[in-house]
């Protein structure tokens, strides 16, 4: 398989077609961890139809994303939101959706929501929102909820914030998720496979990096060389691709892996983070 090049990276951050030249072989399509279906409850976004958001990942070079739904932060009816979500995450335009539904431990039946998430609809891993759902990780339900997700073989997406705090609605504003009990966590039930969505890397609890069950995605790196940093962090296996489209565009995440490229991330790296890394974590 052809390697990721600088020249085919900036070529799909700038929307050009990408295709590889006559006679060279096709390149590896890429794969983003982090996408939402629905509508952002405050307002309405672009590339918020599936249908656009597909057209626009395609066309920068993907052929897989994993979404979740913006209805899964405030609806207390999560088996109807899981629903729809399975039935809305088809084929489109040549984009495959994998669907991760939402869970609460709160609500009474939350064991029952990820059986459901398993087995009625296959799906691959479910999304948590502790924030805009009201608990912590030290909840009691919390750890018994990561037992049983690794029961079931699914990933979990931990979202850590969805908007920068200066510019949520002040009538629902909701702090990032605190990590620091996460760690002791994970090495209690080492089969789980915890990936943190919309983190900021340089606020994670330096243990975090020796975690082989956490993986990070890229959406909230900041700095050009932010990318090469949580790499270098984290090792190069435990890094993915995450846009948080259509929250914010995907062409950004892609700008900061070339960025990250630019300052010294090596083309292997970036090649396991826009697509091998996501591949090993799910069939793993």
């Amino acid at each position: 398989m052809m390697s990721l090049t600088r020249r085919r990276l900036l070529h799909a951050t700038l929307g050009a077609a990408v295709l590889p030249a006559a006679g060279a072989p096709q390149a590896r399509p890429l794969i983003d961890v982090n996408v939402s279906l629905g509508h952002w409850p405050y307002r309405r976004l672009p590339l918020d139809e599936p249908a656009a958001l597909a057209a626009r990942l395609v066309a920068l070079g993907f052929d897989e994303a994993w979404a979740g739904s913006f209805e899964g932060l405030l609806h207390r009816d999560l088996a109807s939101v899981n629903a729809r979500l399975a039935a809305a995450c088809r084929p489109l335009d040549g984009l495959r959706l994998r669907a991760f539904g939402s869970v609460n431990p709160l609500l009474p039946d939350w064991a029952e929501d990820l059986r459901r998430c398993a087995i009625e609809h296959r799906m691959p891993g479910i999304r948590l929102h502790p924030n805009h759902h009201g608990y912590n990780l030290t909840h009691p339900s919390f750890a018994p909820l990561l037992h049983l997700a690794a029961e079931f073989g699914l990933i979990v997406q931990l979202v850590v914030s969805t908007e920068d705090t200066r510019t949520q609605h002040p009538l629902t504003r909701v702090a990032d998720v605190d990590l620091r009990p996460l760690p002791d966590l994970l090495r209690q039930e080492p089969e789980s496979r915890v990936l943190l969505l919309n983190h900021r890397p340089q606020a994670l609890p330096p243990e975090m990096a020796g975690l082989p069950n956490l993986f990070f995605d890229i959406a909230r790196t900041e700095g050009t060389d932010g990318v090469a940093r949580l790499v270098s962090l984290a090792g190069p296996e435990r890094v993915l691709f995450g846009s948080h489209a259509p929250f914010l565009i995907p062409e950004a995440a892609l700008i900061r892996v070339e960025e990250g490229l630019l300052a010294g991330l090596p083309e292997e790296a970036a090649d396991s983070l826009l697509f091998t890394n996501a591949r090993r974590l799910l069939h793993a």
